[in-house]
């Protein structure tokens, strides 16, 4: 447990998305995030039903926690996966120089967010992948999921095949990073 000092000081992190982008966050949560420098009120709301939304300019999003590993995160708002880490100030630059010195690890395991069954594999062994693009098509709880390449790099392994099932945390493809 931490002590107070009587003062009622913020800790900062830093959301981290895996392009490197970053966002400051404060803790207790400011509700305002900003857009093109202009801040704006937020609100998080619960239903009755147990749904989580985000409400901004008066239009709801829907929002759901799919996996949190120690500091990583996916979350879902509106159908649409967004991945990130949550790192303290010091935490962040240790990571940036790891990544600056070539310390970081050359091979990204593409896992699957959650257990479902594979329709498609749209990528080959020892092919090119650019970040954003589509590796494999999931199909979780009736939704086809289209899980994309979160850095550039070369397919190194596929341990997948069409219609296999897969589960939470299965490493699906290999990609070594360029």
């Amino acid at each position: 447990m931490r002590r107070s000092s009587g003062k009622n000081k913020k800790e900062k992190y830093i959301a981290c998305t895996p392009k490197n982008k970053k966002f400051e966050i404060t803790n207790p949560l400011e509700l305002k995030v900003k857009v093109k420098g202009k801040k704006h009120d937020i609100k998080i709301v619960e239903d009755d039903k147990g749904f989580s939304y985000i409400v901004f300019q008066n239009k709801k999003f829907h929002v759901e926690i799919l996996e949190k590993n120690q500091n990583k995160y996916i979350v879902m708002i509106n159908g649409v996966w967004y991945s990130f880490s949550v790192e303290t100030p010091i935490s962040y630059k240790r990571r940036k120089t790891l990544n600056k010195n070539g310390f970081a690890s050359k091979v990204e395991n593409v896992m699957a967010p959650m257990p479902g069954k594979i329709l498609d594999i749209m990528v080959e062994e020892n092919s090119e992948i650019k970040e954003g693009e589509p590796i494999v098509i999931l199909e979780a709880m009736k939704m086809q999921n289209e899980i994309v390449s979160n850095v550039n790099g070369m397919i190194r392994k596929i341990n997948i095949k069409q219609n296999d099932s897969v589960i939470k945390d299965e490493v699906m493809i290999e990609i070594e990073k360029v």
